[in-house]
């Protein structure tokens, strides 16, 4: 997972991009199937629009912040430690 501010074009800032493997986009929908009482024993394959997925991300807003290893991204582009 990597996580760095975005390539928005807004006035208000880039906003903050999170970039996920494969294997990370499937490990969160299977968290989250979980989360919501599906539990599923013995191996399984997750696929995305009906393919393996390769790759995935997230774009948080400008208005929006992500906080990770002790270092809080805001969406405006300032890093605060």
């Amino acid at each position: 997972m990597d996580v760095k501010h975005g390539n928005g074009l807004t006035k208000y800032g880039p906003g903050v991009d999170i970039c996920l493997t494969g294997d990370e986009v499937a490990i969160a929908i299977d968290a989250y199937l979980v989360s919501h009482g599906v539990n599923v024993s013995g191996p399984r394959t997750i696929l995305v629009n009906g393919k393996p997925c390769s790759y995935g991300s997230v774009y948080v807003d400008p208005s929006g912040f992500v906080c990770t290893g002790g270092k809080r991204y805001d969406g405006d582009g300032e890093i605060i430690l």
